[in-house]
């Protein structure tokens, strides 16, 4: 029997990757974290694609996505991602890739480019993806779809701590800006917005533990 395919939407900083690979060991099911895709290529972007203006030129990335090769590694049963060869997971979760990922992330050409790769991992089934677009765009078929959100305050909190256990120091106005104007740039760019998918079971966990989060999605799972 083909193992479901599960895609997981929703808002910066309420736990979706750190969920959906709990959900993954518990099921057997590989996890795919989309978002770390994209803080990837937002970090190559960062070290060889800036203009005088200390922005990041768009063009010279669109030109240089076949030099990029991102690929998650087991490392002691955690997926680990590379870019080019090089562990990068602690550098995508810095503040200058926060600040630049969404503008990097809503380029057609970027989405395309990480599109196929997307799509041709979850054809054999048995895997859970995280990010924005997965269940509108990306594996509109999946079996299971899921939305999370939960208030801003709350998700400061998360991702401030988030910034502190990976010794990363952070103002935490800052942080909440920061996430303000990520879901603004999300939800309205033109290719692939953030938006719940008609089907997708809703999930605030404003109130919720982790634990209690993947306890509700599990059982959503097992009944249908």
């Amino acid at each position: 029997m083909k193992k479901p395919v599960i895609a997981i939407d929703g808002y910066s900083s309420t736990g979706k990757s750190s969920i959906s690979k709990v959900i993954a060991d518990k099921l057997g099911l590989i996890h795919l974290d989309t978002g770390a895709l994209y803080r990837g290529i937002t970090w190559f972007a960062l070290q060889n694609c800036m203009d005088e203006n200390g922005s990041i030129n768009l063009q010279e990335l669109f030109s240089s996505l076949d030099q990029i090769e991102l690929e998650f590694r087991n490392n002691d049963g955690e997926l680990v991602l590379y870019l080019n060869h090089i562990d990068i997971s602690k550098q995508i979760r810095t503040n200058a890739v926060s600040d630049n990922v969404s503008v990097v992330a809503k380029q057609k050409e970027v989405r395309d480019f990480l599109l196929h790769s997307q799509r041709s991992l979850a054809e054999k089934g048995g895997i859970i993806m995280d990010g924005r677009d997965i269940g509108t765009v990306v594996l509109p078929n999946a079996d299971y779809k899921f939305f999370l959100t939960a208030s801003i305050d709350e998700r400061t909190n998360r991702r401030y701590f988030e910034l502190a256990s990976l010794g990363i120091q952070a103002d935490r106005d800052q942080v909440k800006q920061n996430l303000i104007d990520r879901d603004k740039i999300d939800s309205e760019r033109e290719i692939a917005p953030l938006k719940q998918a008609e089907d997708a079971i809703v999930i605030d966990n404003t109130e919720l533990t982790k634990e209690e989060t993947i306890d509700l999605i599990l059982s959503h799972i097992k009944k249908i």
